[in-house]
């Protein structure tokens, strides 16, 4: 039974007979919506059964990746992303709205531009991929105010609660949001199958908080519905609790849920695994909160976070390598995980300050898909065997997993297996084994020991063993079908399989020196139609064909009847791909690929992005990073020609009818402009401690209360949280006037700023002293000795503070994205405190942020971002001439700006990245903004670190054309401060088949009517 369809029948039922549905059925809670016949009739699209999800009827299995388009935003490489996902077998995307990047102000919702979601829906589309739409209200996502915009820092009200001032400020947002998502559902057309209300909310703490409220996961609920929302809605837990399973009553949701990270976030020790980290208990679990329900992992880990000062996003790539995925997602298989999203599958950016403190501009996370794009990490090619696997073994979701043992199906306890049997809908079975110690990196001999239709077997039945070696696991198909020939078992792993025409194709892999073993339910003969015979053997027994080999590095094919078997090993496997080809036209469609008669397996390096056939043409999109040798296997029998990225190949046929050719690649000479020979032009942005500044338009911190409701009541005479008066993002200025009376001696102050951040006072032209930061302080209390002043003078003490994001959101009751960010406290001795008048700036007009393109973030306080002069063509003929190589001899801030041109050729992706040299020892204090055509790309601590290199997508530069980089550098220090080095570089070339990237809207500097 698809469980959706019998709430749907009831509603037409009920309707039919002129009753009010009723608000209990079926033990869920239902609420009544304009939509709800909607929301009946499209369940012929998304439905269900406690194995997995229906999509247009066809049973599938969703393994799906996380990707942000926030994080990416050039809208025309949307498409290189989604490819890249396809290509690894997988058939779903997950992506987050950030809230706060599209309300900048309260009550006005602007997602145009590089904000628009309408691309990113059709990209998908274009690709085949399905989405699973996750816009909040909180997201979490290690964003700024985890996804909330900062004026929510004067809500009164608990977040994330039912309080009613939290409630209304959501509507706005979710209204738009659910209603741009609703267009593109597959009701509708488009790639949204799926959509999360809220996000992981399953922790609380402090006092009286509600927790977990019904009432607030259904308001959520409700906005979603009501904005348009028909296809089911799937929750993620942030561990397997049960919280707002379906049939819990108010607030629960269609599909249970849940997150995982066994492996934690220590990125600094990337070969440990520590023990009782690997999940044994998930089956038990699912069983007992949503038996009725898909398994559903929604976030399982992919990569690592890493905050400032760690270890590097290499490091964390490590830490979540191949060996990870071998282990970890294998035993999510075990589980019979039906819904599989990693979180991420291409991490990004965290440009123009829309990270939280936690992290820096990188959100790389160690993905299988790298920040620039690439797809050279092991990772990558190590989850692609296991997506295809997944595509091409639908008997996987209806096999039932049983329990974990180490004596049922081995002859070792020093390995766990785990079995998921074939039952009356599909012989298959499937046993997934890895070390009882998962963390093992011993090399284990083994036989296995399993029920076929041949009866109990002990394998290998030629002899010798199987191994398992180091940190690995494996899954042993029985029974498993061929397109209608039963492969009896296999000990080496199935990559993919097809028919085409008369013949069938089942490639297979294994690990280095492994011994492997498969039978084939056939009384047919086996020969080797390519490579050598060496270690191969076979026996007829019984009905069956057994054939053992050793692994070899070389390529190895058996003809079993009608069956060619390739035979592989590890690495190899790596260089193939399963582009699908569609019935008609060039793009992929969703198709699951369950008839694998729809796609070809092609050998070809990099990257093969799509398939189709015109005419008698077979073509292939590809990418390429050297010259390489192309083999397609099993061509459609109408294909005559092969033509690559538009080129018709010469092409040879081998007796096994595998198509030949080879792809020359010659690397284009690249040629970047040297950043210390550019003509830098600076000038002062810290105007503000001249003693002729004039403030009088800066805000004034006059409220004598704040609206913060966590950090209240204040201690000082008035509120001096940025938040309240409207800047949320970027550096802040604070400026303190005052008459001395000449007993002033210290200055003590208490600023916050996120972990990280940075301050600096003066007291009118004086530099008094600097928080240079450390990774783990988010505030930080300073006693500063202050020159001599004289009685009756007046000053003014300026205060910098680095505002490194608002803080995160997870826990429900603490409303820690209320931590406010400004001076908390200050003493001025000899004087009260009520002596001192403050005003206050951030980004230009705060919540009303001038660069609407560019969006509510990306802009903070300095004197040169208030101008606009971070952008293309700031009005810099009558600066300074001077370089950051140059830098300052003394405290301060200051700007600089520079242009080049860049010619580099069509038809490669050419990954470049920023980077600054930090080689000093111990390394100076000094910080330092990246824009690049007016986006922030970079943000640079370099006694902090760990970040030096920053790459920067084209489309935001200007790969044929001017380009205008800015940086603001900012010496904490009283010596100054001047960059080692700053170099543009760039990583191998890419020759393409990706279209023309176009350049985002890079608005360039006008006067700012008002700036300051």
């Amino acid at each position: 039974m698809k469980f959706l369809s019998t709430w749907a029948v009831a509603y037409l039922a009920a309707q039919a007979a002129g009753a009010a549905l009723s608000h209990k059925l079926g033990g869920l809670t239902i609420r009544e919506h304009p939509d709800a016949m909607k929301r009946a009739q499209s369940q012929k699209y998304v439905t269900w059964d406690e194995h997995s999800l229906f999509i247009n009827g066809e049973r599938l299995m969703l393994f799906s990746g996380e990707f942000h388009p926030f994080r990416l935003p050039v809208s025309t490489l949307y498409i290189d992303i989604f490819q890249k996902v396809k290509a690894l077998g997988f058939n779903c995307v997950s992506f987050y709205v950030d809230w706060a990047l599209v309300e900048g102000k309260p009550g006005e919702y602007r997602a145009d531009g590089i904000f628009d979601l309408d691309p990113f829906f059709d990209a998908a589309k274009e690709a085949g991929i399905y989405l699973l739409a996750r816009p909040g209200p909180y997201i979490n996502a290690e964003a700024s105010g985890g996804g909330f915009p900062g004026w929510l820092q004067r809500i009164k009200g608990t977040l994330r609660t039912t309080a009613p001032d939290y409630l209304k400020a959501t509507d706005n947002y979710m209204s738009h949001v659910t209603a741009t998502i609703a267009k593109a559902q597959i009701t509708n057309g488009g790639p949204v199958i799926l959509f999360q209300p809220e996000n992981e909310y399953s922790g609380a703490c402090c006092g009286d908080t509600d927790f977990p409220d019904p009432s607030y996961m259904q308001y959520v609920e409700d906005q979603a519905r009501n904005g348009g929302i028909v296809v089911p809605l799937i929750n993620n837990d942030a561990a397997p609790d049960g919280h707002n399973a379906p049939g819990s009553g108010e607030g629960a949701v269609d599909i249970y849920g849940h997150d995982s990270y066994p492996l934690g976030f220590d990125c600094a020790n990337p070969s440990t695994w520590p023990s009782g980290d690997l999940p044994t208990n998930f089956r038990q679990l699912h069983l007992e909160q949503s038996p009725t329900t898909p398994y559903s992992l929604v976030e399982f880990q992919g990569g690592s976070f890493d905050p400032w000062g760690g270890s590097s996003f290499a490091a964390c790539a490590e830490l979540l390598n191949s060996e990870f995925e071998r282990v970890f997602y294998k035993n999510d298989f075990s589980f019979g995980v039906a819904f599989m999203n990693l979180y991420m599958i291409f991490g990004g950016t965290n440009w123009g300050n829309l990270g939280h403190p936690g992290g820096y501009t990188s959100y790389d996370y160690g993905s299988v898909i790298t920040e620039s794009r690439n797809v050279t990490r092991e990772k990558y090619s190590e989850l692609k065997l296991l997506g295809n696997f997944a595509k091409v073994s639908p008997s996987y979701l209806v096999a039932t997993p049983g329990n974990s043992t180490t004596s049922t199906y081995t002859n070792t306890a020093d390995l766990t297996v785990t079995p998921l049997l074939g039952n009356n809908s599909s012989a298959s079975s499937f046993f997934v084994v890895r070390h009882t110690d998962y963390s093992s990196q011993n090399s284990v001999d083994y036989k296995l020991q399993v029920p076929t239709s041949a009866g109990r077997l002990t394998i290998p039945q030629l002899g010798g063993s199987l191994t398992l070696s180091g940190r690995d696991s494996k899954i042993h198909v029985v029974d498993y079908d061929v397109a209608g020939t039963n492969i009896l078992y296999s000990t080496a792993e199935v990559f993919t399989w097809k028919k085409v025409g008369n013949e069938k194709y089942l490639v297979v892999y294994g690990g280095p020196d492994e011994h492997h073993e498969l039978a084939v339910s056939t009384k047919a003969d086996v020969s080797v139609v390519e490579g050598s015979s060496s270690s191969i053997t076979s026996k007829k027994k019984d009905s069956a064909v057994v054939i053992g080999w050793d692994v070899s590095s070389t390529r190895r094919i058996i003809q079993v009847g009608d069956l060619k078997i390739l035979l592989l090993d590890r690495n190899s496997a790596y260089n193939y791909w399963v582009p699908q080809v569609p019935a008609k036209g060039t793009t992929p469609g969703f198709a699951s690929d369950e008839n694998t008669a729809s796609s070809v397996i092609v050998k070809a390096g990099y990257l093969v992005r799509t398939a189709y056939l015109q005419g008698s043409d077979l073509h292939l999109t590809a990418d390429f990073n050297a010259t390489t040798s192309v083999e397609v296997i099993g061509a459609p029998s109408n294909a005559k020609n092969l033509v690559i990225n538009g080129n018709k190949a010469e092409v040879t046929v081998d007796k096994n009818g595998i198509w030949s050719t080879s792809v020359e690649y010659t690397a284009p000479k690249i040629q970047l402009p040297s950043l210390k020979d550019l003509k830098w032009k600076s000038l002062d942005t810290l105007p503000e401690i001249q003693n002729s500044y004039d403030d009088s338009r800066w805000t004034v911190a006059n409220h004598p209360y704040t609206n913060n409701s966590v950090k209240n009541p204040l201690n000082t005479p008035t509120s001096l949280y940025s938040s309240d008066y409207g800047f949320n993002t970027g550096t802040l200025i604070y400026r303190g006037h005052f008459v001395a009376n000449g007993k002033e001696k210290t200055f003590f102050v208490r600023t916050q700023g996120g972990t990280a951040f940075g301050s600096s006072v003066w007291i009118n032209e004086t530099y008094v002293g600097s928080w240079a930061g450390i990774d783990a302080d988010s505030n930080y209390n300073a006693t500063y000795t202050l020159p001599n002043l004289k009685p009756g003078k007046s000053y003014v003490i300026t205060v910098v503070i680095d505002n490194m994001g608002l803080d995160e959101n997870w826990t429900v009751g603490s409303d820690e994205m209320k931590d406010p960010r400004g001076i908390l406290d200050y003493e001025l001795s000899g004087q009260s405190a009520s002596a001192i008048t403050w005003k206050l700036t951030g980004n230009l007009g705060g919540e009303d942020y001038r660069d609407k393109v560019r969006g509510s973030l990306n802009e903070g306080g300095l004197y040169a971002e208030r101008q606009g002069f971070h952008q293309p063509q700031p009005p810099s003929q009558k600066w300074d001439s001077s370089s950051p190589l140059d830098g300052l001899s003394r405290a301060g801030i200051r700007f600089y700006s520079a242009s080049f041109d860049l010619d580099l050729p069509k038809g490669w992706d050419v990954p470049l990245y920023f980077n600054f040299g930090n080689t000093t020892s111990p390394p100076s204090a000094y910080r330092a903004q990246l824009f690049v055509n007016g986006y922030q790309y970079g943000k640079y601590v370099n006694n902090i670190g760990p970040e030096t290199s920053y790459p920067v997508p084209e489309g935001i530069l200007n790969y044929r054309g001017t380009n205008w980089i800015a940086l603001s550098l900012w010496a904490q220090e009283d010596n100054g401060a001047k960059l080692d080095s700053l170099e543009l570089v760039n990583t191998t070339p890419v020759l393409t088949a990706l279209g023309d990237i176009e350049s985002v809207e890079q608005p360039k500097y006008q006067p700012r009517r008002g700036a300051y």
